[in-house]
């Protein structure tokens, strides 16, 4: 599995970041969002997959990049990369993921 260690340099909390497809969210719906704190996208969720079912196929899909955007508007960087290169998932999700100084 492919994960980034995201690290924020100013209070220097750690948030584990997977990439790609969202196993969790397609078993357990919003409860992954909920787990990581993620509120917003958890209600979202929830709302969407007790009205139709079409969201609880889509957001497997793309749940985690949007997990990894918010943290990267919160100012988290990558510490680490598990799995995978930080070169290619810039490439493959048309991203420039900051890397703290000294990675």
């Amino acid at each position: 599995m492919k994960k980034l260690i995201m690290q924020n340099p100013h209070s220097g909390i750690i948030k584990r970041a997977p990439v790609g497809f969202s196993w969790t969210t397609l078993f357990f719906g919003a409860f992954p969002a909920f787990l990581r704190g993620d509120y917003k996208w958890c209600f979202i969720q929830f709302i969407l997959g007790a009205v139709l079912i079409l969201p609880l196929l889509i957001f497997p899909f793309i749940y985690n990049k949007l997990y990894l955007k918010k943290l990267l508007v919160r100012g988290y960087k990558v510490k680490s990369v598990e799995g995978t290169t930080i070169e290619a998932l810039n490439q493959r999700y048309e991203l420039d993921l900051p890397m703290l100084p000294g990675k």
